[in-house]
């Protein structure tokens, strides 16, 4: 492992990993990536891999858009497959204090050129006819949206960063950053110090833990997520789109020839616990046989546990912590972060070598927003 680098990122998701590509592609090739585990074995392995321009702030839509653009082109740019499903994502919206917010949302995206729409119930059950829509009083969906192959996309960031001369040291955490005169001087590590002038956060649910070394605090915390996937099930077609109903959470969408599913527990309290538990598994089934009745005669395959990297507005802290100098970040996106790396990657990358993000302005996300009580709430959250 080498002990100095003109950069080194902490942690080795789809944020590190494309971080260090964009840097790289720009010329910033003495690059260190320091992982705990192993590349993409974090938060990004636990995703369920969605990708999707319906969001309620322009900073997201375009951090979206810009990274659907990225998606859609992924294998002529990086040579890998990763499996891109763009058959949409459908919101169920069954509480009427909904539609007025999503409206709004919609006319949004739509100005920033997101071809989502307006669904009414009898529109619902031409793109999804399985589920029941009583108390459904419209949704929105966006063709363009989907999901891919979380664990294949970061390879292809890694793969690509490494032959522009990133190295990526797997299990090699970080121990303590070094600060000298209120500015980064290098990293501690299991395998020994590395000098550096710049670091950046990217641990994702660990990025708190990580920001102490450096004495910050870094308002990121972590949140369980469990997801489960069906045996194989031919009842429903592999071409439904992404179906989520909001007011809950539930989530569906086709995987390997069953369906992928899940919904999150607004009632459990931070933690570092990745069990799956078998009553919230048992409610979550519940709930999607109450939504979908075909999923009666589906099977659980099996199940696991990742985490949501929650802030106090469900948006992400992008950019320079300010105190100490060279020290930066990009973490805390509330679930939606594996589907804006592209996007993001850029964005650091322009930031640290240019001084500015040029694809996006994450002007409205940067940390110090929380100090200043400039928060950004993003209301699309599931």
């Amino acid at each position: 492992m080498r002990s100095t680098a003109d950069a080194v990122i902490v942690g080795a998701g789809i944020m590190g990993c494309a971080i260090a590509y964009e840097l790289a592609e720009r010329g910033m090739t003495n690059i260190l990536v320091l992982e705990k585990d192993a590349i993409g074995r974090g938060a990004t392995a636990d995703a369920a891999g969605g990708i999707r321009q319906q969001f309620s702030t322009e900073t997201n839509i375009r951090l979206a858009t810009h990274s659907v653009r990225i998606w859609e082109t992924f294998e002529e740019r990086f040579g890998r497959d990763i499996g891109l499903k763009q058959q949409g994502y459908l919101f169920l919206l069954t509480e009427p204090d909904q539609e007025p917010v999503f409206r709004r949302n919609l006319a949004l995206q739509q100005t920033l050129g997101v071809p989502a729409r307006w669904v009414t119930p009898a529109e619902i059950a031409d793109l999804n006819p399985h589920v029941l829509l009583d108390d459904v009083i419209g949704g929105t969906f966006c063709p363009e949206d989907g999901w891919v192959d979380t664990s294949g996309a970061t390879m292809g960031y890694a793969e690509a960063a490494r032959w522009r001369g990133v190295e990526i040291a797997e299990e090699t955490p970080v121990t303590g950053i070094c600060i000298e005169a209120g500015r980064v001087m290098g990293v501690e590590t299991a395998h020994g110090p590395v000098a550096t002038p710049l670091v950046i956060l990217c641990a994702g649910p660990y990025t708190r833990l990580v920001g102490e070394m450096a004495g910050v605090d870094l308002p990121v915390s972590p949140y369980r997520r469990m997801s489960f996937i069906t045996e194989p099930f031919d009842r429903l077609p592999a071409s439904l789109p992404m179906t989520i109903e909001f007011a809950t959470g539930l989530y569906f969408h086709p995987e390997s020839g069953g369906f992928l599913f899940g919904m999150g527990n607004p009632e459990e309290p931070s933690s570092f616990d990745k069990t799956v538990g078998e009553a919230w598994m048992l409610a979550t089934v519940e709930r999607l046989v109450s939504r979908a009745p075909v999923f009666e005669e589906a099977n659980v395959r099996r199940g696991w546990a990742g985490f949501y990297e929650i802030t106090p507005d469900d948006n992400p802290l992008l950019g320079w912590v300010g105190e100490p100098e060279g020290l930066a970040v990009a973490a805390g996106f509330s679930g939606h972060g594996f589907m804006q790396g592209p996007a993001i990657g850029a964005c650091i990358a322009e930031l640290v070598l240019e001084g500015a993000a040029r694809t996006v302005d994450i002007a409205p996300f940067r940390p110090s927003r929380f100090r200043e009580g400039a928060l950004a709430q993003e209301h699309n959250v599931i």
